[in-house]
């Protein structure tokens, strides 16, 4: 009887698992062997204020939900699988894993998915370095201010020089 509830669990648990998958903009996977409880605590923290789900899932879970929603992680689902999912910011998730990366010398990238396509360790580095969405939009409007400020500046000494 209780194999019977511990398989709808566990089945229960591919099915939100999967769902996440598929409604994530990304999914990061990482090694996390070596990092202090502290450090975990503080980066949980950090993820929190991005929206960001982050959580340690048996690899046996996300293999099978992983291939429920159409990917195929066996090959780097071994070991200890720590797990980011970013709804609202694709690149916020890697971001921030990857400097506590840094901040720490434990994490390990595994790979993940950003918008639909599945990643290696080194391209969700990559995706770590592209700026945030308000840094993107913040580089576009200083872009798009910048002739407008030089033809100002350019009209402003032209009457100087006639006054």
């Amino acid at each position: 009887m209780a194999n019977k509830e511990i398989i709808k669990q566990k089945e229960q648990a591919v099915k939100e698992l999967t769902e996440k998958i598929t409604k994530a903009k990304s999914v990061v996977l990482v090694d996390y062997r070596g990092i202090k409880v502290s450090e975990d605590s503080a980066m949980r923290v950090e993820l929190r204020k991005e929206n960001i789900e982050y959580a340690v899932i048996k690899n046996a879970l996300l293999t099978r939900a992983f291939k429920k929603a159409g990917y195929d992680f066996d090959d780097i689902l071994t070991g200890p699988t720590a797990v980011a999912f970013g709804f609202e910011d694709a690149v916020a998730p890697a971001k921030i894993l990857a400097e506590n990366a840094k901040k720490y010398n434990k994490l390990k990238f595994k790979g993940g998915i950003v918008e639909s396509k599945k990643l290696s360790d080194a391209e969700m580095k990559a995706v770590a370095l592209i700026p945030s969405k308000i840094q993107l939009i913040g580089q576009l409007l200083g872009m798009l201010t910048h002739p407008m400020r030089s033809l100002a500046v350019v009209v402003s000494e032209i009457a100087k020089k006639k006054a």
